[in-house]
């Protein structure tokens, strides 16, 4: 079990450090050693009378460690855990006389608990080694000179210099030079990324090519590296639904196995029995029942899979969202940012009778450029590349799921799908068939309306996201259903929806009504986990079993809107997240039937007397370090890209 102590567990500001540097490890093996004097000098000198100070002293010695934790946890917690048992069976031997045993006992279970306690340590500091990535000094530019400051001094503002090979101290974004940039160590994302200036780049991503002046946007300790760490190792704390139950039936068990263990040695003797056979069944009973193997069954692969996903740039916020993505049953798409790429481009400008093209995109453009929708966002940068100047507004607001409006003097203009017009009692007139032959094209349609007359439409296309249809194929191979989500018209998604074979969407919904989906979906067909942008979609991402989040990388409000949050616009993460969500459930799963079986020979071998203490042991010391040895398979899974 991982225990509480930062003493016993060897790390040292949050990083596991070598086994020797773990107090239990050195004590036992110190015992071991003991142990060894002992039965040589009593064995081959002869000094049989020093046996039970040897062999004694070498229980002290290699039990010290989790004798006081059993008692620190039955004082503090009124809970009378695991180490009492050991504690009793070690006590219960000696006091029959078999010191050997008790020293043997204490030695092997003292070597189990060190080694999975450093195995343990290991797997929840391993994400700390992103650390490293990032370079502990930083060339600053300070009057037009270069000057070396450690990183950890760095501040928002700072105009620091990063050269071909270097690794960035922290965030930023780049106001002078061109590279590619490896972002593996935050995104999980193997291939390098062209970034140029204005674009955001994040600590501990290497310079390949060029020479980058990057401006700091985060301390340090503030950086995206150190808040993957954070985050990890918070989310290792939080345990799953199985976990919660193990753990309970563990503090009702452990004492249950005292009891039964004190009336084998009670009711015996009153009906003739001979006492001593019945006291070392016991004390056996004691090692046989303690279920060590199955409190660790869950611990280390949620806290491996954890890790090793935060390694490959996809954050899961604890225990239960592991859980959960070995449970999906449908992954709900998003439509765009999502399955496209969130870049679309404006295609068809069709000004109404008596509106120009340039007076169409300047008043579509004035209203959209408060709007952060990538579709507002395009508007306005086609409107830059023709040459057209937006014109001011006020009283600008967003329209949930339709569009966006805004005032121009004392006219009110309307930007937003062609429903939205309708809506509004705008009609579209014969220009409706316009609509319905851009829409069948894949197409999305914007209407622009002014003073209850229609100015014109706008058509964009978003392009469909590399790899995106071998993506959905792979969680169709794996029996995951796929479908998808979107706001956007039925036509729209339809040819979108062709593209990418998917058979099951959803079209024209309004934030709250993807909410209504995602629960009928869990209804009728099981967990569902929705794949979104983690801010239009929040609330989808919250009604869902698992919220996954894309691109999170520098953005806090997509991490905290979902429980899954892929730090790359890569889709292929959403793969490798429910894979590794079935791989962890699986071992998990092994580990405990694998438990429940050892327990189930070893507590009748104890009850009729075939088994010794050491043989106990070791079955019980094996049984604990094979599940965790299982458990640590969940840190090998590599498959990023099936």
């Amino acid at each position: 079990m991982p225990h509480r102590e930062a003493d016993r567990r060897g790390d040292h500001d949050g990083f596991a450090g070598p086994w020797w540097r773990f107090p239990i490890i050195r004590d036992a093996l110190l015992a071991g050693v003991l142990i060894a004097t002992t039965w040589a000098l009593s064995h081959l000198a002869g000094l049989s009378r020093l046996e039970p100070f040897g062999f004694a002293a070498a229980a002290i010695l290699g039990g010290r460690h989790f004798f006081r934790e059993g008692i620190e946890e039955l004082w503090e917690e009124h809970q009378a855990g695991i180490e009492i048992l050991m504690a009793a069976a070690a006590l219960g031997a000696a006091i029959l006389g078999l010191w050997d045993e008790a020293a043997i006992l204490v030695f092997l279970y003292a070597v189990a608990e060190g080694l999975e306690e450093y195995a343990y340590a290991r797997t929840r500091s391993a994400i700390r080694a992103l650390l490293d990535l990032a370079p502990k000094e930083a060339t600053v530019l300070r009057d037009g000179w270069e000057e070396t400051i450690p990183a950890t001094e760095l501040k928002p503002g700072d105009r620091f210099v990063v050269r071909p090979g270097e690794a960035l101290a922290t965030d930023g974004i780049i106001r002078d030079g061109a590279s590619a940039l490896d972002e593996s160590p935050v995104t999980g994302e193997s291939m390098p990324v062209e970034k140029g200036p204005g674009s955001a780049v994040f600590a501990g991503s290497v310079n390949k090519q060029g020479a980058l002046i990057v401006e700091a946007t985060a301390a340090f300790e503030d950086n995206t590296l150190s808040k993957i760490i954070h985050l990890v190792e918070e989310a290792q704390e939080r345990k799953g639904r199985l976990q919660r139950f193990i753990e309970r039936f563990g503090n009702r068990y452990t004492p249950a196995v005292l009891v039964a263990a004190v009336l084998l040695l009670l009711i015996p003797p009153l009906f003739g029995q001979p006492f001593l056979p019945w006291a070392f069944r016991a004390v056996v009973l004691l090692v046989a029942a303690a279920p060590c193997a199955l409190v660790m069954s869950t611990p280390v692969a949620v806290a491996a899979g954890i890790g090793t996903a935060g390694r490959h740039g996809v954050l899961i916020k604890g225990g239960l969202h592991l859980e959960n993505l070995g449970r999906v049953q449908v992954v709900a798409f998003d439509k765009t940012g999502t399955l496209t790429e969130g870049k679309p481009e404006v295609t068809d400008i069709l000004p109404a009778a008596g509106t120009t093209r340039e007076e169409l995109l300047a008043l579509a453009a004035s209203v959209e450029q408060r709007s952060e929708h990538p579709i507002g966002r395009a508007i306005v940068g086609r409107a830059e590349e023709d040459g057209v100047a937006p014109q001011l507004i006020h009283d600008f607001e967003a329209l949930t799921g339709l569009g966006v409006k805004a005032r121009m003097s004392r006219t009110e203009v309307l930007v937003g799908s062609p429903a939205l017009l309708e809506e509004r009692k705008i009609p579209l007139g014969e220009i409706r068939s316009e609509v319905e032959r851009l829409q069948a094209e894949g197409k999305t349609v914007v209407a622009v309306g002014k003073d209850h007359s229609l100015v014109g439409l706008l058509a964009l296309r978003d392009r469909v996201r590399p790899g995106a249809r071998k993506v959905l194929r792979l969680l169709e191979q794996v029996g995951v259903k796929v479908a998808m989500l979107t706001g956007d018209n039925e036509r729209t998604a339809a040819a979108i929806a062709r593209e990418l074979g998917i058979k099951h969407f959803h079209a024209g919904l309004r934030p709250e009504e993807k909410v209504q989906y995602v629960k009928r979906m869990e209804r009728e067909l099981g967990s569902v986990a929705m794949v979104g942008d983690g801010i239009n979609d929040a609330p989808a991402l919250a009604a869902a079993t698992v919220g996954v989040a894309m691109g999170a990388a520098g953005t806090d409000a997509a991490i905290e809107a979902a429980d899954v949050a892929l730090m790359a616009d890569d889709l292929e993460k959403v793969v490798y997240a429910v894979r590794l969500g079935r791989v962890a459930r699986t071992i998990s799963t092994q580990n405990i039937v694998f438990s429940l079986l050892i327990l189930s020979v070893l507590i009748p071998g104890a009850l009729i007397g075939v088994l010794s203490i050491v043989l106990a042991v070791v079955a019980h010391e094996g049984s604990e370090l094979l599940a965790v040895a299982n458990g640590l398979r969940v840190a090998r899974y590599r498959a990023a890209r099936a």
